[in-house]
């Protein structure tokens, strides 16, 4: 067997938001074995000694018996065969930047839905250019689903991504379960743009919804944001293989501008409602990944010059102090 695909792996989930919460769960519930590292020892202990997240997920018991719970970040590198990387994007290098054991011979998996960096690379392309992890050693995992419902055991559907589609199959295997079916999936590089541009067109929506748009305009919005998210992927990495009707892409776009669990979407209602970026962004309680990716994605498309009226409106509100609700009525008439 491949060294990549053991039997009886050990996974190491490194962060300690409500994702990477969920994710716990789930990997626990299957009966894998489990190391998961967070920076915050109050919540370890606190983990240990109520079997809880004192912060996310709150409701969701977690097995703390059944894993080793860790401030360490080397003893969760070292100790594991794959690592679930779900460290929110901003926040990313400063905490791999204390690692100091061996990538070798370990799967990497981004469960990060951003970009990171001064470069604005995505994690696999970090590790990769920054650490020498051959692109056949990392993987992407993505939804369409939210932590809260796989918390509640709804089912959801999340897509493994992988150079090689058995490993992503093999991945696939210890995620699936009564509350989760699996997807396998060989595009690195559009899932994880994917999982980033969504959180952009997310806050887009959220944007149109505080300000009183309906129903019949929203769905033409985010028609639009489908469009123009396949358009800069397929432009900026060509696949003919690739098929963006597939829930890794128009699913996790879907769910990610109509839900009430999208943080994304509930921080563009608050600026649709006429609170301010700063406001708004110190009344949420989790990080709006889509506040970084839209600065990332402006600067990465001055490169390419791919056509992305919705992306610059959200820019435009974020970054240039623009009227949230006079930059989407100018924007009515681009949409189709």
């Amino acid at each position: 067997m491949d060294e990549r695909l053991k039997q009886d792996p050990v996974f190491g989930v490194i962060g300690g938001g409500s994702w990477a919460t969920a994710i716990v769960k789930l990997l626990s519930d299957n009966g894998t074995r489990l190391n998961w590292y967070m920076r915050d020892m109050s919540a370890v202990e606190h983990i240990e000694k109520y079997h809880h997240h004192s912060k996310y997920l709150t409701s969701v018991e977690l097995d703390a018996d059944s894993f080793t719970l860790t401030n360490n970040i080397d003893y969760v590198v070292s100790d594991s065969d794959i690592l679930i990387f779900v460290v929110p994007s901003a926040y990313f290098i400063k905490e791999v930047s204390k690692v100091t054991a061996s990538y070798d011979h370990k799967l990497l998996i981004s469960a990060v839905k951003g970009f990171v960096g001064d470069r604005h690379q995505t994690v696999a392309e970090y590790f990769h250019d920054k650490h020498k992890v051959p692109f056949d050693r990392i993987g992407v995992i993505s939804g369409p689903c939210h932590a809260e419902e796989v918390g509640m055991e709804r089912l959801s559907y999340i897509t493994l991504s992988s150079k090689h589609i058995e490993v992503a199959e093999y991945l696939c295997g210890f995620f699936k379960n009564h509350y989760v079916n699996t997807i396998a999936c060989t595009d690195i590089y559009g899932v994880e743009y994917a999982a980033a541009l969504k959180n952009v067109y997310a806050i887009a929506a959220g944007i149109c919804y505080g300000a009183g748009y309906g129903d019949n305009f929203m769905a033409v919005l985010i028609a639009s944001c489908f469009r123009e998210m396949k358009e800069f992927i397929n432009v900026t990495n060509p696949d003919s293989r690739r098929n963006t009707s597939r829930s890794a892409y128009l699913g996790d776009l879907l769910v990610t501008c109509n839900s009430p669990f999208s943080r994304n979407r509930n921080f563009g209602s608050m600026l649709g409602k006429g609170y301010s970026v700063q406001t708004a962004m110190l009344e949420m309680s989790q990080v709006a990944e889509g506040y970084y990716v839209t600065k990332a994605i402006h600067e990465i498309n001055a490169r390419y010059g791919v056509e992305m009226p919705i992306a610059d409106a959200v820019y435009s509100v974020l970054y240039e102090q623009k009227s949230p609700v006079r930059v989407m009525h100018r924007l009515e008439d681009r949409l189709m």
